[in-house]
């Protein structure tokens, strides 16, 4: 309900902020658990994510996030799970497990953390581990404009990344990097599409 809530909230917002285009909702299954790989270059991201997802979307979001209460409590009711970076954190992995499983959308930036426009990191393992244990499809998105005042930004959504080669098997810890840099590369491959 807040959930609900909030994204009209923010749709009018963002619409007097941004010049938004989204391209490639039909690739997003329209049930069951799915995992949203987004590029992440600013706080706004989840939020875009959010905003053009026909979904509802849950998300992993820094453990220090939720050390304000009053934050803490807002962005878990936008449906935000924390995970302790740096850590192997397995609680937020059992999470993400459960949240896949009751058929619910997730979010998750395979960087682990926000980069610099320009640069671009090695994938963490945990995205490939999450999706080759759950089998929930991948979908890659790239965002990308400027965030500024009614500047253009096009979310990008891409078809599922196919990772039928790593499932139903024990993966080595070469493979699981192997699969979370397809899944990268999938998700790069989508910037300065239209």
């Amino acid at each position: 309900m807040f959930y609900n809530i909030a994204g009209v909230f923010l749709k009018f917002v963002l619409f007097f902020c941004f010049r938004i285009k989204v391209v490639g909702t039909e690739n997003i299954p329209k049930e069951g658990g799915m995992i949203l790989a987004v590029n992440h270059r600013s706080n706004l991201d989840p939020v875009l994510a959010g905003y053009s997802c026909p979904r509802p979307l849950t998300f992993m979001a820094k453990s220090e996030l939720f050390k304000n209460p009053l934050f803490g409590k807002l962005i878990t009711a936008l449906g935000a799970f924390p995970v302790h970076r740096g850590s192997g954190d397995i609680g937020a992995i059992r999470s993400a497990f459960s949240i896949l499983k009751s058929g619910k959308a997730m979010l998750i930036f395979p960087e682990g953390h926000r980069v610099k426009e320009g640069t671009r990191l090695k994938a963490q393992p945990g995205v490939a581990m999450i999706a080759q244990r759950s089998k929930a499809p991948v979908i890659p998105v790239f965002i990308e404009g400027k965030y500024r005042w009614m500047s253009k930004i096009i979310i990008h959504y891409g078809k599922p990344v196919d990772l039928n080669e790593y499932y139903d098997r024990r993966i080595s810890s070469e493979e699981c990097q192997q699969m979370a840099d397809k899944i990268l590369n999938e998700m790069y491959s989508l910037k300065g599409r239209e």
